[in-house]
């Protein structure tokens, strides 16, 4: 593992209220998500985890970011939000705190995203890819499926790299 890329030099607890130090992925490949348990686009979780199984090996992590900033879809506990995406989706990729993602209040991972994307959120499971160096990120919508080919062939990429 090499240094620490700045996007991840954070600590935020994770959904059971332990510390994570979000340096523990520098190295692989991130998929950072925006995350909301009453949403459209929540059946994504399951396209999400099932990319995590496939890859997590290879080095890729998905790590999602539960955040209530869009039409209030998220309004649960980070009790309530774990026990929805293990009970309901099998989800067992790393899950942050409830947080922020909207440009002056989002969590100091997705500013950087949105500063390196040039690409804020505009919904929930909004996608971000970031290298294994931390030096180039890839900025996905809300309404693609994380296993569209555009997705998947970028992650097999940096994987390669």
């Amino acid at each position: 593992m090499g240094a620490c890329p700045s996007v991840l030099n954070h600590k935020m607890d994770d959904l059971d209220g332990q510390p994570m130090d979000l340096c523990e992925f520098a190295g692989k490949v991130v998929l950072a998500v925006n995350t909301a348990s009453y949403c459209g686009n929540t059946p994504q979780y399951k396209g999400l985890e099932t990319i995590y199984q496939k890859y997590k090996d290879r080095g890729l992590v998905v790590v999602g970011f539960p955040a209530n900033d869009f039409g209030a879809q998220e309004p649960g506990s980070d009790k309530e939000i774990r026990d929805f995406c293990e009970l309901t989706y099998g989800v067992k990729f790393p899950m942050v705190e409830k947080t922020s993602v909207v440009p002056g209040k989002a969590n100091p991972v997705f500013e950087e995203l949105t500063a390196m994307t040039d690409d804020a959120p505009e919904w929930n499971f909004h996608k971000y890819l970031l290298s294994r160096d931390g030096s180039q990120a890839f900025s996905y919508p809300a309404r693609m499926q994380p296993e569209n080919e555009l997705i998947i062939s970028r992650i097999e990429e940096l994987l390669s790299q």
